[in-house]
């Protein structure tokens, strides 16, 4: 056993020793830096991911829970209104439409002979009336639109 007070002369037989020892600290430095980085990089991922799906989550139940809001809600639809005015006093479909009511009720039945007929959600009677309200009035098909309670695509067909 080699006394403590004596300074060991190194031979060259333990520098190969020495080196892998340097290099056995060096790769495991670098082995628990790269784990840190790697860890880092997973936070980072993680994070990101929770913030997507937050945001997601968020929009998602924004649009399931957000009722529409009907626009057209008067109380007089555009079918009401027509019948009104061919049931109602005589001057009142002249001024409205520029027709009396007999010419009104000769144009729907001309048009059915030509094969016009209701369209799905929009009867003859209410067709004709949007075209004379608009010709008569000279309106814009929103402004014609809201007086018919109708979408601007159903009013410009």
């Amino acid at each position: 056993m080699p006394d403590c007070g004596q300074v060991r002369t190194l031979n060259l037989t333990d520098l190969p020793t020495i080196f892998l020892i340097a290099m056995d600290e060096d790769e495991a430095a670098r082995q628990v830096a790269q784990r840190l980085a790697m860890r880092r990089l997973y936070q980072y991922v993680t994070l990101f991911i929770n913030i997507i799906l937050t945001a997601l989550t968020g929009i998602l139940q924004d649009e399931s829970t957000r009722m529409r809001e009907p626009y057209h809600t008067s109380a007089l639809t555009g079918k009401a209104w027509v019948m009104e005015l061919v049931a109602g006093h005589p001057n009142h479909i002249h001024c409205e439409l520029g027709v009396s009511r007999k010419v009104f009720m000769e144009l729907v039945q001309e048009l059915r002979q030509l094969g016009h007929r209701n369209s799905k959600y929009v009867s003859l009677e209410e067709q004709l009336a949007i075209f004379l309200y608009m010709s008569v009035t000279g309106l814009t098909i929103r402004h014609v639109g809201e007086h018919f309670q109708r979408s601007n695509e159903t009013i410009s067909r």
